[in-house]
């Protein structure tokens, strides 16, 4: 990782005494349908990828990133299909964007029934990143 994308990836101190709790609060309450995407891809069980999970990246919690392929997972539940919050992840995601990652979104549902189809698509991306 370039020095320039690390400085990027520091979370401003005021965001981050803010964030830094908030983040482990979330990681201790997962749902479901996170704790199983989760499980399926901790200790670099999906492509030896490290996942980092409910990670603070500028002012934002993201729910999964892998920081070494610049790959940031989303899993969204139905707050997510309201318009106000459509433009909110819009703006946080070309935010990210910005600063060099990529994303996926996946929903609860897809993730809950789907686990295999939700792991091939993250495993490609992997595959597809430029470390």
């Amino acid at each position: 990782m370039s020095d320039d994308k690390a400085k990027n990836l520091t979370v401003a101190q005021g965001h981050w005494d803010k964030l830094k709790p908030l983040a482990r609060e979330m990681r201790h309450v997962p749902t479901p349908a996170e704790e199983q995407l989760w499980q399926a891809i901790r200790n670099r069980r999906l492509n030896g990828a490290k996942f980092r999970r409910q990670h603070a990246i500028d002012a934002f919690i993201v729910d999964f990133v892998c920081i070494e392929h610049s790959l940031i997972i989303e899993v969204d539940g139905t707050i997510h299909e309201h318009a106000d919050q459509q433009l909110y992840d819009a703006d946080r995601q070309a935010r990210l964007e910005g600063l060099g990652f990529r994303m996926l979104r996946f929903t609860n549902g897809d993730v809950v029934r789907s686990l295999p189809a939700v792991l091939e698509v993250i495993g490609e991306a992997l595959n597809h990143a430029s470390p």
